[in-house]
């Protein structure tokens, strides 16, 4: 407890104990009504003529070729047969009158007259909530909207027959889908998309118009009423997008009466959070690169909508978007797009307004670098039509040239890279400062010919069994060293960690031969005080060859493990062998190992094991 005091700070632990005693008294439901009065804020004729300007005014506003992609084509046929895939993974039957409400894993139904603080989002019956939530978000009327665009098909009364059908069954504040206000915020971004793109059409009459607006108002009004819980007890791009939805809400819904006050306090809000969230080096405090990428996207909302209505954010925000790009756009691999299956990783994506892979950021990064410099990051290419949507289709086809540095150094988020023109070494080697979510410090991410051989397992799901939480979570699915059967951190519930690691120091080396990076943590202070893992990486020029050198020293009996996970085809391919530090050679333990690329999906892998009793390890690994 002392220890989760001291890594948390007194503003969480108390507000999390005001919060849940206002919750167990009634009190939090009660500035959550479920009466919720149908008000004509604006009729859609003086909205059509006064709409605060968005990305684009209407469809024919929007002037980029179409391209009929058998991917979209394939999606959207198998949506109208009821069919939907979650986490840009796994396909859902889920029919073509789906209640909202049930969860399609498990078949769970939650209740839609229950209040929403009555909702768990932990539930051993009913399984992941976030099975719920994910049609819920509306992400899909992306790809029916592109479906339109491209194929010339008008998708209007499907969009927002969906739009109406969710709200006939999701009375307001009550059941799952009011449990998470970044849920809602996202909801409501998708549904203003809809309402702009389609804002000429005749499906969008007056009546549906109107209910729309009084429940984007009500839906707003509610993550108001609850930011401080994002703000103060979550802290992360929860609490990023809740705050730019009430800034972006408020200026493009100028007729709600609190719009001023969501304008000033959620833009407010929203620079605290980017200054505190993005590091000073580009790094983010979640210490993952999906929701970096989620931040990559917001910042791009933010910074193309205040342009395009005359406003102005902190230059902080500007700041941290630039150094974000850099330290994603250093960790890339150039080949492919993606980055390291690094930290948590949900399936987000909040638009997807492209043809490409889930894992390849280029359409994310490159529409950022448009809004900060009105240029291309990447040549031509799937990855270009984000920016399309984001400025109406008619934007300079310039493409600037950002190169990469052959080893960087980011010490305050805490990550090192070695780059060549066929590889990425990627080191991680942090100080937490806020919440760690995986015990995974010192893990190596080894990249050859868009290949990542020496991966990181990932995330596969935030609710399953005690075991493969554990195990994706924990030290086990990394490529460090791990102390005995021990985690480098103690794991308590949920998402929380005890005896938070931290770094001693990171540091990079080069000479003509090769570069070196050297980093040195403090961990599994439960088990030993003063445990303080150290290991170089030593990437040879012009070849794929690294060489590691780990050392542990503890005062137990226990051995030390140096950890790899490879894909399962990368025997014969990937060669590596180890010596203890007497010099004497380490038999490998080969084994069956997990990875998950996707939310909610697991493969085999294989793994690689060098155990042994001494302090010391010496690694050769050599690509074929």
């Amino acid at each position: 407890a002392l220890d989760l005091v001291r890594n948390m700070g007194p503003r969480y632990i108390g507000f999390r104990a005001k919060y849940e005693l206002e919750s167990r008294l009634g009190l939090l439901r009660r500035r959550f009504p479920t009466e919720a009065p149908m008000t004509n804020f604006i009729s859609l004729e003086d909205w059509k003529v006064g709409a605060a300007p968005f990305f684009f005014e209407r469809k024919s506003s929007l002037g980029f070729p179409g391209t009929q992609d058998a991917g979209l084509a394939e999606q959207y046929q198998r949506f109208k047969k009821g069919d939907l895939r979650f986490f840009h993974s796994t396909w859902y039957s889920l029919g073509p009158d789906y209640d909202w409400i049930t969860n399609p894993e498990t078949g769970y139904q939650y209740s839609a007259q229950s209040h929403w603080t009555e909702i768990p989002d932990l539930n051993e019956k009913a399984g992941d909530i976030k099975y719920v939530w994910e049609k819920s978000r509306f992400t899909h009327l992306q790809f029916l909207i592109r479906y339109d665009y491209h194929f010339g098909v008008d998708c209007s009364d499907h969009v927002f027959k969906e739009i109406r059908s969710w709200i006939d069954a999701n009375p307001v504040n009550r059941g799952p889908n009011f449990r998470c206000s970044q849920e809602i915020s996202l909801r409501v971004f998708n549904w203003t998309f809809a309402l702009y793109y389609y804002r000429d059409n005749a499906a969008l009459t007056q009546d549906r118009f109107a209910k729309i607006m009084n429940s984007i108002y009500w839906q707003l009004k509610h993550v108001r009423s609850n930011i401080n819980f994002s703000r103060i007890a979550v802290r992360n791009n929860h609490a990023l997008t809740e705050t730019l939805m009430l800034y972006l809400g408020g200026m493009l819904f100028p007729f709600f009466p609190e719009s001023d006050e969501w304008r000033k306090s959620g833009q407010r809000w929203f620079e605290e959070e980017i200054e505190y969230q993005v590091y000073e080096d580009g790094t983010f405090l979640q210490f993952s690169m999906n929701y970096h990428r989620v931040v990559v996207q917001l910042l791009t909302w933010a910074l193309t909508l205040t342009r395009l209505n005359d406003e102005y954010l902190a230059p902080i925000v500007e700041d941290r978007a630039r150094k974000s790009l850099l330290f994603l756009h250093q960790c890339q691999d150039s080949k492919t797009g993606h980055l390291p299956n690094y930290g948590n990783n949900d399936g987000a994506l909040f638009a997807d307004l492209n043809g490409c892979d889930f894992r390849d950021y280029r359409p994310q990064l490159n529409a950022l670098y448009f809004a900060l410099e009105q240029r291309h990051l990447y040549g031509p290419g799937p990855w270009r039509e984000d920016v399309y949507w984001y400025n109406a289709g008619t934007v300079e086809d310039t493409m600037a040239v950002v190169p990469r540095s052959d080893v960087a150094s980011f010490p305050v988020g805490g990550y090192a890279t070695i780059r060549d023109d066929s590889s990425l070494t990627f080191l991680r080697c942090g100080s937490h400062r806020d919440r760690p979510f995986q015990a995974d410090n010192l893990h190596l991410d080894i990249w050859y010919d868009g290949r990542n051989w020496l991966r990181d397992a990932g995330s596969f799901k935030y609710n399953t069994t005690p075991e493969l939480l554990g195990y994706f979570g924990g030290t086990a699915s990394h490529n460090t060293v791990q102390l005995g059967e021990h985690d480098q951190m103690r794991k308590g519930g949920r998402f929380i960690w005890y005896f938070w690691s931290q770094s001693d120091d990171l540091e990079t080396f080069e000479c003509h031969e090769y570069v070196e990076i050297r980093g040195q943590i403090w961990a599994y202070r439960h088990v030993d005080r003063e445990i303080h893992p150290f290991r170089s990486v030593r990437k040879y020029r012009g070849l794929p060859r690294w060489e590691v050198h780990d050392i542990l020293k503890h005062s137990t009996d226990l051995p030390i493990t140096q950890i790899w996970n490879l894909p399962k085809d990368a025997e014969g391919q990937v060669l590596i062998v180890a010596t203890d530090g007497a010099g004497v050679p380490i038999e490998p333990l080969q084994s069956v190992s997990w990875y998950s690329g996707l939310y909610g999906v697991k493969e085999k892998g294989l793994s690689i094991r060098f155990t042994t009793q001494s302090e010391e390890i010496r690694t050769t690994i050599a690509i074929q």
